[in-house]
């Protein structure tokens, strides 16, 4: 396909009106369950299904990549001008009879379609979510303007709006770009990042929400581990992109070595095509060995940072349940992480690997958004003083 094919705004109205008539179903279903609540519980419940939905869609852009369906239609927004694989039928089908286990094949263009309908329903449900925030703001503000408990501001909603947007640029910058690793690893980053914005809404949101005292140290411990969970994600998919997750097919070992041969500058040379170097050569495999195995090292990290993190919120009371959480996120990632490299990188492992990543970021930006400064009773008496001082058992 030629340049200027790429882009097809054709059927881009069209495909707008799907999103929107799919996340038309969960917002009237949203507000039926709850049209005799306060409007402030109606916005609370319509971010809590976009949130499910969000995470649903990040396994799904898994799913689209892993199967290899990235291009399945290898224009934007619709299939070859299409809304759907069905009036694309004769392009898929004359591409799939040059190259049958190609980019372009019937499944996989329904794959990346599907895809393409999820991610927009998500965005017209954040649309949605934005103008009830705004509208509930309104509704929730006082006469003397100090909004009453529960109140989220807008500006949140409007941040994701504009973060949302963002990401289907990057959506678009995949295809067009034929998979260019930086652009994939950041449409992926991105979605983690529009999955934690919506996550602290709901936190913050909620006008029953009861935030748990947490001393300063383990909160600056926790946002440790979150920065070190933000790397190790682009880490891995920086592997996953790269197709670098088989480079090491053995463990704890990669290759029979505790130090394979490894070609730093080549794996990590950021703004290349994917498979070859910046000049064009093909990339060399000790630099998907090197990919795989800084994702190996820096796991171990990370690992130890959350196990450690979930031991000391298991010895406060009001964490505990946090922490039971946290501590088996991080069994489920060291299982499939080794899983993938000893079982040959199945797919379920691999689909449960991705997440799982966004399920810790999802628990760690909830620890972080529901806990507020430790009172001095609450530090100086430990555990038992700290279940008195939240309500908890």
């Amino acid at each position: 396909m030629n340049a200027q094919s790429l882009y097809n705004l054709t059927p881009l109205t069209s495909l707008l009106l799907v999103g929107a008539l799919l996340a038309l179903g969960p917002v009237a279903w949203v507000y039926g369950r709850n049209r005799h609540h306060a409007p402030l519980q109606r916005v609370q419940a319509l971010r809590l299904f976009t949130l499910f939905l969000t995470f649903d869609l990040i396994l799904f852009g898994a799913f689209t990549r892993l199967t290899d369906s990235g291009l399945g239609c290898p224009d934007w927004p619709g299939c070859y001008g299409h809304t759907s694989p069905l009036g694309a039928g004769n392009a898929i089908a004359a591409e799939q009879a040059a190259m049958p286990t190609g980019p372009v094949t019937q499944a996989k263009a329904w794959i990346e379609m599907l895809h393409r309908y999820l991610a927009t329903a998500v965005g017209a449900l954040i649309v949605a979510m934005t103008v009830t925030s705004w509208l509930g703001w309104r509704v929730g503000t006082r006469a003397g303007g100090v909004p009453c408990q529960g109140t989220l501001s807008p500006w949140w909603a409007t941040l994701t709006l504009f973060w949302v947007c963002l990401q289907g640029a990057f959506g678009a910058l995949t295809v067009t770009m034929k998979l260019f690793p930086a652009i994939v690893t950041l449409h992926l980053a991105g979605a983690l990042v529009l999955l934690a914005l919506l996550g602290a809404q709901v936190v913050r949101g909620g006008a029953t929400t009861q935030r748990l005292p947490m001393p300063i140290r383990l909160r600056r411990w926790t946002l440790l581990g979150f920065v070190l969970l933000a790397l190790q994600i682009l880490l891995g998919g920086w592997v996953s992109t790269n197709y670098a997750v088989l480079a090491c097919s053995d463990f704890p070992l990669c290759q029979g070595r505790w130090w394979p041969e490894m070609n730093f500058s080549q794996g990590f040379a950021l703004w290349r095509h994917l498979g070859v170097t910046g000049t064009g050569e093909p990339i060399d495999f000790s630099a998907l060995t090197a990919i795989h195995y800084v994702h190996r090292l820096m796991a171990y990290l990370v690992l130890a940072v959350l196990a450690l993190l979930a031991w000391q919120l298991n010895r406060r009371a009001a964490w505990r349940a946090h922490s039971r959480v946290l501590a088996a996120l991080v069994g489920l990632q060291l299982t499939t992480g080794l899983s993938n490299v000893v079982l040959d990188w199945p797919l379920l492992s691999a689909l449960l690997h991705t997440g799982g990543a966004a399920a810790l970021v999802l628990m760690l930006t909830w620890i972080l958004a529901g806990a507020t400064s430790a009172t001095p009773a609450a530090a100086s008496f430990g555990p038992g003083a700290l279940s008195r001082v939240s309500g908890l058992p």
